[in-house]
């Protein structure tokens, strides 16, 4: 991958994780299941094309981070609406903050990954 290719993708991967800040901002005051529905929507293709990337180990373990916070963030929305019960205390924002964390290990591995570089 080219030096400006991984520039883009790093940048590319840094608004996901503003994003992700974003949509728990809105989360918090709405509190609405669109969010996570938002977030589902949106991080399907990026796991999708994160998957068939070579950046080597750091994108790999960046890209399991941000499908496990997915699950925490979304499931714990998703069970407040759907059973009226968080998954466990703390389970949103947790996942929150593993999905910004996913998506810097994400912008890292676009940096300093040497597999794929020209």
């Amino acid at each position: 991958m080219a030096h400006t290719d991984r520039i883009l993708f790093c940048l590319g991967a840094l608004c996901g994780a503003c994003g992700v800040a974003l949509s728990a901002v809105a989360a918090h005051r709405e509190g609405t299941l669109g969010t996570a529905a938002d977030m589902l929507l949106f991080h399907a293709p990026a796991l999708m094309v994160l998957a068939g990337l070579q950046f080597g180990r750091l994108q790999l373990a960046g890209t399991w981070i941000l499908a496990v916070g997915l699950a925490l963030f979304c499931g714990d929305i998703a069970a407040r609406a759907f059973l009226g019960d968080r998954l466990f205390p703390m389970a949103a924002p947790a996942g929150g903050m593993l999905l910004i964390g996913g998506w810097a290990v994400v912008a890292a591995s676009a940096l300093f990954s040497r597999r794929g570089s020209t």
